[in-house]
């Protein structure tokens, strides 16, 4: 496998080398040939050269198998910038249009939920990744003045949002409880959710062995808190399934141990932590890196090298549950020692 490495700003390269040591373990282990391009890209390259995507980095990008992920961010960037014309470009240009956020808190780790284990919080969300309110759709009339207005549009195509609910009713029919949620609003957003729910139907009939459901946002984010152990997969949209991926990490143990991708099953896809850049500790070997590893066990797992992957994942299940706090600076152990750690188990 050729793998872009894009390990971005702040903490995003501490991270990015430990998933790329653990990467090096499973492939001892499982007999991979692994290659890395490193890219450098992100709020430092940016300020030096004013380009925020170098000439050559797209066509280069296009010829990777998967792209491995840190984080992107800059305090001397306005906000907006970096996170536009480099993650959400990514995603639109290699058309990733599945956000996948596995929710799984594991044994031995303590959330913050009264009352809930690992038994009760183990589900996936599935977000569309590349239409909604983040296309860029809108604009100013009369900025700076006190008749200005700001429109943001949501885009939602047949097309984008079919293959995004498919996906998900394919998911579900492959796990356990064989259940699936649509999380919208279907009561305000009445033309956009309309035909969000209207497909759901439609592809869920295609689905018997799945038992269906749909719930207002407002619902989902009460009941990841009060009962998670009601979902299986969800499925939502682009700026809902920003929001509730977020409450997901929170109630599986934070954002060190949340790990996500940006999938195009037919495609170049990307893998990431879901956590920022963390600035305050940058350099400093505080950060947890298990999301990052865990991310780079979903790379192996939807390029083809699933047993690789669930033993990334079964390693970083252990050493979560063994440490002390999943907070930054909290772990017992520094950034290095924990991907030490991880590595070890899959070389056992």
């Amino acid at each position: 496998m050729r793998i872009g490495v894009v390990p971005g700003d702040g903490t995003g390269p501490e991270v990015v080398a430990e998933a790329l040591k653990v990467l090096d373990r499973a492939a001892r282990r499982f007999d991979l040939t692994l290659d890395y391009e490193h890219f450098d890209i992100g709020g430092e390259q940016y300020l030096r050269t004013g380009a925020v995507l170098p000439d050559g980095v797209l066509d280069s990008l296009a010829k990777v198998d998967a792209i491995m992920f840190g984080a992107i961010g800059h305090p001397e960037v306005v906000p907006g910038v970096l996170e536009r014309g480099i993650i959400l470009r990514l995603r639109r240009e290699f058309d990733q249009y599945i956000n996948l956020r596995p929710v799984k808190l594991y044994p031995g780790v303590t959330g913050p939920l009264a009352g809930k284990d690992h038994r009760d919080i183990d589900f996936v969300v599935v977000r569309e990744n590349t239409e909604g309110l983040y296309v860029g759709a809108g604009g100013f009339t009369h900025r700076g003045t006190s008749h200005e207005v700001a429109i943001e549009e949501s885009v939602n195509t047949r097309f984008g949002v079919e293959r995004t609910i498919r996906f998900a009713f394919e998911l579900a029919s492959q796990r356990q409880r064989r259940h699936i949620t649509f999380c919208g609003k279907t009561n305000v957003l009445v033309h956009s959710h309309d035909l969000w729910m209207r497909v759901f139907e439609e592809v869920g009939a295609d689905y018997e062995n799945v038992e269906r459901a749909y719930a207002n946002v407002d619902a989902v984010c009460a009941w990841m808190v009060q009962s998670p152990e009601r979902f299986d997969v969800v499925v939502t949209d682009n700026m809902f399934g920003d929001i509730i991926t977020d409450l997901g990490a929170a109630i599986q143990g934070g954002l060190g141990v949340a790990a996500g991708a940006n999938l195009n099953p037919e495609g170049v896809s990307m893998f990431e932590p879901i956590g920022g850049t963390a600035p305050d500790v940058a350099g400093a070997g505080k950060i947890n890196p298990l999301a990052a590893i865990g991310a780079a066990g979903m790379l192996l797992t939807y390029n083809g090298r699933p047993e690789a992957g669930a033993a990334i994942e079964a390693a970083v299940a252990e050493v979560a549950g063994s440490l002390p706090s999943l907070a930054a600076g909290e772990m017992g152990m520094q950034t290095s020692e924990v991907g030490d750690r991880v590595g070890e188990l899959i070389s056992q």
